[in-house]
């Protein structure tokens, strides 16, 4: 449940000799213990999640987090890994116990190469995402890796929970753009993993325990990451479909058509247009009339050999004519484009102005996209009347972020007290149809505790030996994904 009346700032029980030894180690100006600093690094920005912490650590260089780690392991201290604080399921904040303390990774935001020949970039864990993609933009090469939060989020934290975002169709998860690593491990040491090649079959690949682990394995200081060549052109089209099973249609006409080009599917309700329309500044409505669902298909062009706005004309003609499509434009430039992308990248930071929102962030097989719509969606307007579901998300890879808003006038409290509940239908769907109760948040806090009524016993085992061979103690992001070790208990 959201409560937004828990303060970040309760009575440490960190002994303040443990803080006086860091403040040696890193000086008092990367050790921040004013309340009225540290408050930001200890609430999530949904306010759902608020932990209670004496220090951050603000160390500069990948051998400084080494130190303090290694400090850290000697004193028994845990240690919360953040980034740039914009994850969904509490991963980056410390508990309520005061005896934990985050180390931030934001100052650690160089870039220290910028190889364009090999298609490589070289970036901290701090450096902000949207600053990567705007480096290679100045080479001439794209980094894909594209989320609402791309201008505060940062790669370390991008990696660790292994990001998804709008261009998954095409380029992959966040672990699919990586090269190599840099690591701080459990015990201070470092893992000198930055390669930059290609091909490398040299033993275990070290580099995808860490990705995806939400910092409970390792810190990751910096990474070697993809590039790939800049588009030629791009064509963005928001269209208005009359249903799941017709914007389904359209992906398939589009893949067919388009292949490897088609960069970007998004499938939006008309509730979620309305709620960006209403609170995010600067976004209208792209088309004059109402319609049930949209979709926001992209094609990037690659050559100039082909005339990509021909391309996406005859993909949409032929969907008219299939009665696939109802209604659509096309973006004339490239600021009308970001207008359209600006309606979808927004859709979930104003859901939080309509009241309480109970989410998902589910992924099922595309095929099945539809079927789980019509079977979750009238599961939660049964259990709650008159909710205003918020279905919207990547359809061509299968993520849908399932969010469901409060009644108008409905109690928020009280709503969201039911967020359990409604979590235990929607996911009873989404296992049903082989599907994942997380896609591309992560696990974290809020879904730790479901974690082995979907895992294999056998992967939830292997999951703990690995922690434990790792992190012996347990100190880095404890709590985090994985609950007590039955191991050790045994």
């Amino acid at each position: 449940m959201t409560d937004t009346s828990r303060s970040c700032q309760a009575v440490s029980s960190l002994d303040p000799a443990i803080i006086a030894q860091f403040q040696t180690l890193l000086g008092t100006a990367n050790c921040l213990t004013d309340p009225s600093d540290i408050e930001s690094y200890c609430r999530e920005w949904r306010n759902k999640f608020f932990g209670v912490c004496p220090l951050v650590l603000r160390p500069t260089t990948t051998e400084q987090v080494s130190a303090c780690i290694k400090l850290a392991n000697a004193l028994d201290v845990a240690i919360v890994p953040q980034g740039g604080n914009t994850g969904l399921v509490g991963g980056q904040i410390t508990d309520r116990t005061g005896r934990q303390i985050i180390l931030s990774t934001e100052r650690l935001n160089r870039i220290r190469s910028m190889d364009p020949l090999s298609n490589v970039v070289v970036a901290e864990a701090g450096v902000i995402l949207e600053t990567v993609q705007i480096s290679a933009q100045e080479v001439d090469r794209l980094f894909p890796l594209s989320l609402g939060a791309q201008g505060s989020c940062q790669i370390g934290g991008n990696l660790s929970t292994n990001a998804g975002g709008t261009a998954v169709l095409a380029y992959g998860n966040a672990r699919d753009l990586v090269l190599g690593l840099e690591v701080v491990l459990p015990d201070g040491r470092i893992w000198n993993g930055l390669r930059s090649l290609r091909k490398d079959n040299t033993g275990y690949d070290l580099k995808h325990l860490f990705i995806g682990a939400e910092g409970t394995l390792g810190i990751i200081t910096a990474a070697s990451l993809k590039l790939y060549p800049s588009p030629r052109d791009q064509q963005v089209g928001f269209v208005a479909v009359e249903s799941p099973q017709q914007a389904l249609e359209l992906f398939n006409l589009a893949q067919s058509h388009a292949g490897s080009m088609l960069t970007g599917f998004e499938l939006m309700p008309r509730m979620g247009v309305e709620f960006a329309i209403r609170h995010l500044q600067g976004a209208r409505d792209p088309l004059s009339d109402s319609y049930p669902w949209y979709c926001l298909l992209e094609l990037s062009i690659f050559s100039n050999a082909v005339d990509g706005r021909a391309l996406i004309e005859a993909i949409l003609s032929e969907a008219f004519e299939a009665g696939h499509v109802v209604d659509g434009a096309l973006a004339e430039n490239k600021q009308q484009a970001m207008d359209f992308w600006h309606v979808r990248h927004g859709m979930s930071e104003v859901q939080k102005e309509e009241g309480g929102s109970i989410k998902h962030d589910i992924s099922v097989p595309v095929s099945a996209i539809p079927a789980f719509l019509d079977q979750a969606l009238a599961a939660c307007e049964a259990a709650i009347p008159g909710c205003r579901p918020v279905a919207f998300g990547h359809m061509g890879d299968g993520n849908l972020h399932f969010n469901i808003s409060q009644p108008v006038g409905a109690d928020k409290v009280a709503f969201l007290d039911r967020w359990e509940e409604i979590n235990e239908i929607v996911h009873a769907i989404v296992m049903e149809m082989g599907g994942s109760i997380s896609a591309e948040h992560g696990i974290g806090t809020l879904k730790r505790d479901l974690l082995p009524d979907v895992k294999d016993p056998v992967e939830m085992e292997l999951m703990h030996q690995i922690k434990d061979l790792l992190d012996p103690k347990g100190l880095l992001n404890p709590g985090k994904m994985l609950a007590a070790s039955p191991i050790k208990d045994k």
